[in-house]
């Protein structure tokens, strides 16, 4: 999806974890690792976002993990999940991204690779998160140890 301002878009990343693993893909355009996520388009809101990237960019349907409101859903309202985190960074000046980052567990599919968007996909468990490999920066290697603590799978 193209950018919708110049200077800043909401994104949506997603841990996604099964067997005490994490997924990682390497962004094609970007050369690096990172999580699963993208744009927020439109036409949908965040957890709609957060689901289509998943399936889009690992064919995995998902489950999101948080909160919920306890409000019920009236025309005019949609109570969301809050997601884990939220941040705000530089993508290429003078460009930025507000992400929310949400965590979730694996509910059906065969991970698989979207060769468009990225050159590689791989499951990452705790300690591999350290290694040099990766170049995991900092936020992205709390965010993945948070989400390995969160989730428990069913």
């Amino acid at each position: 999806m193209p950018h919708i301002h110049e200077k800043i878009d909401f994104t949506v990343s997603v841990f996604i974890v099964r067997d005490q693993k994490v997924l990682f893909v390497f962004h094609r355009q970007l050369q690096r690792w990172l999580p699963i996520g993208g744009h927020i388009e439109l036409e949908e809101n965040p957890e709609q976002a957060a689901i289509r990237e998943a399936k889009e960019e690992s064919g995995l349907d998902v489950e999101l993990v948080g909160e919920r409101s306890p409000l019920e859903a009236e025309p005019g309202l949609i109570p969301l999940l809050a997601p884990s985190y939220m941040d705000i960074h530089l993508i290429k000046e003078p460009h930025w991204h507000i992400g929310l980052i949400y965590f979730a567990r694996v509910k059906a599919g065969q991970v698989t690779l979207n060769v468009e968007e990225h050159q590689d996909i791989q499951w990452l468990g705790e300690s591999d998160l350290d290694e040099v490999q990766w170049e995991l920066t900092k936020p992205l290697k709390f965010y993945a140890r948070e989400a390995l603590k969160r989730v428990r799978e069913s």
